[in-house]
């Protein structure tokens, strides 16, 4: 995996951009659900909060970060947790990942963490990013979506 030691060019984005990008996207996606074909499902899901997980992950194990993510893909709806998404540096910063998960309020995230601590499948996801040291750090902020600013169609046309 090559290092990006150049200076940033200006297509880039500084970490505020990204963050306000990835919480533009997670209330996105909280809110609608599902698609058929290029039609997206309105459905709006009932969610009030959403945890918005900055990892720091070891950039050579990329790889098995993702792995990780996809575990939890099976494992967090199963416990209660509405998986919005976990995304993986693409361009620019290499060590930074996401993680997007919705719940109807801090009772129901409080409930999810207890559901986790019994799941075989999620102690073991734990024990594998402790063991391989995949994981440098991790930060979490709840968030939720500012009614009648998110989810508007463009006016472009």
């Amino acid at each position: 995996m090559e290092m990006n030691t150049s200076a940033p060019s200006s297509r880039q984005m500084d970490r505020r951009q990204a963050i306000s990008l990835m919480l533009n996207l997670g209330a996105a996606l909280t809110l609608r659900r599902g698609h058929s074909g290029a039609r997206l499902n309105t459905e709006r899901i009932e969610m009030k909060i959403t945890c918005f997980i900055r990892y720091q992950i070891d950039p050579f194990q990329r790889d098995e970060f993702k792995k990780y993510a996809e575990n939890w893909g099976r494992i967090i709806p199963r416990c209660g947790g509405h998986l919005v998404g976990y995304f993986l540096p693409h361009e620019g910063t290499n060590d930074v990942a996401w993680g997007l998960i919705a719940f109807d309020g801090l009772a129901a995230y409080e409930t999810y963490r207890a559901r986790l601590k019994e799941d075989k499948d999620a102690r073991e996801n734990f024990m594998m990013a402790q063991s391989k040291r995949i994981i440098l750090r991790e930060e979490r902020t709840f968030v939720e979506v500012v009614e009648g600013t998110f989810g508007l169609p463009s006016r472009l046309g």
